[in-house]
């Protein structure tokens, strides 16, 4: 009952609620952007599979300037994620607009996270599992492990979500999901700005 409906209603209040509570602090975080980010705008939206790979745009802040070389090129993340971009990844403020993506029923509050389109061709049979529920804004490998562990590792969880999905889990998760971000565990690879890209190896 919970997985197919329960949990999108729980999801819709928890995003509504989340954004009237939370809007002192998006509105406060869009303009420490709007000047950290250099004219590059605020936010970030990107087309990502959902739930039966259905493409959406995905909406973040965005944490990067537009910063190019000399021949117009955009230069490596690492160089154009500022410091604040940095923090605000760190703390996961970066997420808080998905918030209207769960309204619109694009995302669920807890889930697999929405990757890159361009990484659908490339995955096997069981990691494609992934997308039989909508993506989540945290997640099973969020709090175990989040851009720390390998992308097999995170796929062998995402599966396991889905074949486990239950509200008890997901409230696991959520705790799980504050002392993650409390201690800022798994944000990013060494010497990447999030994490490696995936080729379907690593």
């Amino acid at each position: 009952m919970y997985k197919n409906g329960l949990k999108r209603f729980f999801d819709f209040g928890v995003a509504l609620s989340g954004l009237l509570f939370l809007s002192p602090v998006l509105l406060i975080v869009m303009g420490i952007l709007i000047y950290a980010n250099k004219g590059a705008g605020v936010f970030f939206l990107q087309a990502r599979p959902g739930k039966k790979r259905k493409i959406f745009k995905v909406i973040k802040f965005k944490t990067m300037t537009d910063k190019r070389d000399d021949h117009g090129n955009l230069l490596p993340d690492v160089e154009r994620l500022t410091k604040v971009g940095k923090f605000v990844r760190a703390v996961s403020l970066d997420e808080l607009p998905q918030l209207i993506n769960i309204l619109k029923g694009d995302m669920s509050l807890i889930g697999p996270r929405p990757l890159l389109a361009k990484y659908l061709p490339l995955y096997t049979s069981e990691q494609a599992r992934r997308h039989e529920v909508r993506p989540g804004i945290t997640g099973w490998a969020q709090v175990n492990g989040r851009n720390d562990i390998t992308w097999q590792k995170k796929f062998e969880m995402d599966v396991w979500y889905v074949d486990h999905l239950s509200f008890k889990l997901d409230m696991q998760i959520l705790l799980m999901t504050v002392k993650t971000v409390l201690l800022r565990r798994g944000v990013a690879k060494e010497g990447c700005a999030t994490t490696e890209p995936f080729n379907g190896e690593n």
